[in-house]
């Protein structure tokens, strides 16, 4: 499938990867919005934000990466773009 697809997958709550990627076990998922109400979040974030500072995380797209290590703000490149191999990833 192409990238428009995978993104429509992921907005669905499904798991992505590209056929051709080399690592195994790598995929892609949609986190989606997060809202913590004022010192709700975690002390890394308050040190950050401040305590009396509603989180408001937006949706990003995450890779599980063949290290078995999550990585947030993933961007695809021009090839990625342009792919046909993507693929829904089952559990």
């Amino acid at each position: 499938m192409n990238f428009g697809k995978a993104i429509e997958q992921l907005k669905q709550g499904n798991k992505v990867a590209r056929k051709g990627w080399n690592g195994k076990g790598m995929w892609l998922v949609l986190m989606p919005r997060l809202y913590l109400e004022a010192g709700k979040a975690n002390a890394r974030t308050i040190k950050h934000i401040g305590k009396d500072t509603p989180l408001d995380c937006q949706p990003y797209i995450v890779m599980w990466t063949a290290e078995q290590k999550w990585q947030p703000g993933w961007l695809a490149s021009q090839a990625d773009m342009l792919a046909e191999d993507w693929q829904v990833v089952g559990d």
